[in-house]
């Protein structure tokens, strides 16, 4: 099997998670990106605790445009210091792994 991710990354507004998750998906990094949220964060920042609405991007893709995929996030994101995680997936439906595969950057001849 393809070594397919999810990216997760947080945002501070639904209109910039929006904005990361058309980007990369244009740009082929990600066949598919969802939003989910609002949602509360509590989180260290610059030695105290800080708590925060933000909203989750979820990133379909694979290992091999994890690179390219963290670069783009990070050139649009509004965060000093974005979370950007990829986590494995192990196990899925062999159409939808067939259609991410698909529709992902390298797979389309579209470098």
């Amino acid at each position: 099997m393809e070594d397919y991710i999810q990216v997760f990354t947080t945002t501070e507004t639904k209109n910039d998670a929006h904005r990361i998750a058309r980007t990369i998906v244009e740009k082929r990094l990600a066949a598919c990106g969802q939003i989910i949220g609002p949602m509360t964060s509590t989180y260290w920042w610059k030695g105290k605790i800080e708590t925060a609405e933000e909203w989750i991007c979820v990133l379909k893709s694979s290992m091999q445009l994890y690179e390219e995929l963290e670069t783009a996030v990070r050139e649009i994101h509004s965060y000093d210091v974005p979370e950007i995680l990829a986590v494995p997936i192990t196990a899925g439906s062999q159409s939808y792994l067939d259609w991410l595969s698909k529709e992902l950057k390298r797979n389309r001849n579209e470098e």
